[in-house]
């Protein structure tokens, strides 16, 4: 009787081990198998740093067996000596194999890091084609709600809510920003995750090399619908993306700034909405916060800043704030082309880096020269 119960226990472990795996079944690999060229980059990159960190990993658990076999207590090696402390080929040996994985590492991530910056346009469309230069990317808009994502196609006056559609072997650029809080726009089988925060605009270039429907979702929590925070991205041929157009321009409805308004209300598990045409320059106001009507944008606001602040926007013709929530800048003159950041002086005026101390001296009350020490505060 004793001797069977090892035996039963082994049978019984040989069937229900299996059942230990089952977890591992909902176990998705798309961060291994990915669809697209920069994701693709991005799996070489983990695959190449994980074999330069097992070069060491598993040396040293490999000696840690050994020296722990070999020196036993009862093993009583000749070479044995317990008073033993410098070995000057062990000390090199130590430290000179981690050192060259680091340097490794480093030239591999430097390296990487400058190819993969997403805001960088994509060169290839995989290992063996390069980009055309001709060729034309796909213009997206992404912005980031509570908790649906809109998209919109602003060279095809298209929009969707939660459903996002692009051709095969096309570059497509994205202009990510968010309506409220920060979240993190994620297609794991195209490219990696890009923050999505509010009042600025990130970039990201992709592209997808494989027909197929994969799944998108915001990657950094952003209160209670986060987890239903899903879309679904379908790459497919040019014929299909066509059709997928024409499917959504036949919807018939319009996202103009009062729709927008609606759509940015908080809502949880929010089916695909197609809007056949989209209000111009919807996507420059919700990223400069200004969809609200009367509500002024972001860059007006930094415009009157940069111009010193403090009630001078008075000079300027406040009042004609434009549809599209920018302001009309009147009698400010347009700086001159090749001369970013600077701001070009009023006709008549002497710049101020050329005026004479005596000149300065005799300027109108409150006017000051463009140096750092005007008045309000500078961006």
């Amino acid at each position: 009787m004793i001797a069977r119960q090892p035996a039963k226990s082994r049978a019984f472990l040989r069937r229900f081990t299996p059942l230990l795996l089952l977890p591992l079944g909902a176990c998705n690999w798309v961060v291994m198998a990915p669809s697209g060229d920069v994701a693709m980059q991005q799996r070489d990159l983990i695959l190449i740093a994980t074999v330069l960190m097992l070069l060491i990993v598993l040396p040293v658990m490999a000696t840690i067996a050994w020296f722990a076999w070999k020196y036993r207590a009862k093993a009583q090696a000749a070479d044995y000596d317990p008073d033993w402390d410098h070995s000057t080929s062990l000390e090199l040996l130590i430290w000179s194999a981690p050192l060259l994985i680091i340097i490794a590492l480093g030239a591999v991530t430097w390296t990487s890091t400058h190819l993969l910056d997403p805001y960088r346009p994509i060169e290839r469309l995989d290992a063996q084609r390069k980009v055309d230069p001709a060729a034309k990317r796909l213009q997206v808009e992404v912005v980031a709600l509570d908790w649906k994502w809109l998209f919109i196609y602003p060279e095809l006056g298209i929009a969707t809510v939660n459903e996002l559609a692009a051709p095969v072997d096309q570059p497509i650029e994205f202009k990510i920003t968010s309506a409220s809080i920060m979240n993190s726009f994620f297609v794991p089988a195209l490219a990696g995750q890009i923050y999505a925060m509010p009042g600025m605009q990130t970039s990201l270039h992709a592209v997808a090399n494989k027909p197929g429907r994969f799944d998108g979702f915001s990657a950094n929590y952003s209160g209670a619908g986060f987890s239903n925070m899903r879309f679904k991205f379908h790459a497919m041929d040019q014929r299909g993306f066509d059709q997928w157009v024409a499917r959504v321009k036949a919807s018939g409805t319009t996202l103009d700034r009062a729709t927008y308004v609606k759509l940015e209300q908080p809502s949880e598990k929010v089916k695909p909405t197609y809007y056949a045409s989209v209000e111009p320059r919807l996507f420059h106001a919700a990223l400069n916060m200004c969809v609200q009507p009367g509500k002024r944008c972001m860059d007006a606001i930094m415009m009157t800043d940069s111009q010193g602040g403090a009630g001078k926007e008075s000079a300027r013709d406040t009042a004609g704030l434009r549809h599209d929530g920018t302001i009309d800048v009147g009698g400010y003159h347009p700086v001159e082309p090749g001369k970013k950041g600077e701001i070009a002086q009023p006709a008549g005026m002497t710049p101020a880096a050329e005026r004479t101390p005596a000149e300065r001296g005799k300027q109108a009350p409150g006017q000051q020269d463009h140096e750092g020490h005007g008045g309000g505060h500078g961006m």
